[in-house]
């Protein structure tokens, strides 16, 4: 096989070499191809769901109460939307869970990243014991406070408030523990530097840290907002008017006794995912770059 090479012209070497990487192109493609192929079909099975709910919310009730398998509506029709909206005031539990979901968000941010920086920076007695502390409170279950949280925000009389939705929610071990880590991977001789230039902690954390910090904010804003949008319990507990509930508590109030209000609900169910499936599409890779930006040092 050498000697033959050896013995092949220059041009007839080159020719080889490009029909070898030709073969290589058409390879990788194949099996790119066959990789999208593959994501296509799990992506369809898994969104398989999702989409037969959109497809029942433009459905009329009988279309779906029948014997046949109606998978799309052989007559579409917005009426479920339409008595969604006359049945309960939607647009009101929009508005609260966005503006439940948005002070959260924003809180958590400010909190967590001064709380990490105390963490990070800050030398004081006992930081590792309380650092600890803070992450044991990760492995406690919400369902083991939530009496005693109810019975303290009853004794301040803030039940049926918007402050009772937000205020228990505006700090989180998590966002502590991934604003540390994220922290970690900063030199010491940062925060020395802006002290010596008359910086202070407040200043060194708006100006410098948060700035550079742009990817783990994103991650917490993504997994805070969505998982605000999506809290059940506690609104549940907490709140009695329909001035104050959120979009979780009443999308139920849809399902009534009536077994033809299945679309409707659905209509409605439909209405109020719609807006953290678009937040998770938008900043996945803001997420996924958020938490692990910070788990590699150097």
């Amino acid at each position: 096989m050498k000697e033959d090479i050896m013995t092949l012209q220059p041009g007839e070497i080159e020719h080889l070499q490009r029909e070898a990487a030709a073969r290589a192109a058409r390879r990788r493609r194949t099996q790119k191809a066959l990789l999208i192929g593959l994501n296509l079909i799990f992506a369809f099975f898994l969104l398989l769901p999702l989409l037969y709910a959109l497809s029942v919310a433009f459905m009329p009730s009988s279309e779906l109460f029948t014997t046949e398998l109606n998978l799309l509506p052989k007559h579409p029709t917005l009426d479920n939307f339409r008595m969604a909206f006359q049945n309960i005031p939607i647009l009101r539990f929009i508005l609260n869970s966005f503006l439940m979901a948005g002070i959260i968000t924003i809180g958590q941010i400010i909190t967590c990243s001064i709380a990490a920086f105390s963490f990070s920076f800050l030398d004081f007695k006992g930081k590792q014991l309380i650092f600890m502390l803070v992450l044991a409170t990760m492995m406690v279950p919400g369902e083991a406070t939530i009496l005693s949280n109810y019975l303290t925000v009853s004794a301040l009389g803030w039940l049926d408030t918007y402050q009772v939705l937000i205020v228990p929610y505006l700090t989180s071990a998590m966002g502590i523990f991934l604003f540390r880590q994220f922290y970690s991977s900063f030199p010491i001789a940062l925060y020395e530097s802006a002290k010596i230039d008359g910086c202070s902690n407040f200043r060194f954390i708006f100006t410098i840290l948060i700035p550079l910090t742009k990817s783990a904010i994103g991650a917490m804003a993504v997994y805070t907002f969505i998982n605000a949008w999506n809290m059940y319990m506690w609104p549940l507990l907490v709140t009695g008017s329909n001035e104050m509930r959120t979009v979780q508590i009443g999308i139920s109030m849809l399902n009534s006794v009536d077994s033809q209000s299945v679309t409707m609900m659905i209509a409605g169910v439909v209405m109020i995912i719609i807006p953290s499936i678009s937040i998770f599409i938008f900043g996945q890779k803001q997420l996924i770059r958020g938490m692990f930006s910070g788990a590699v040092k150097g």
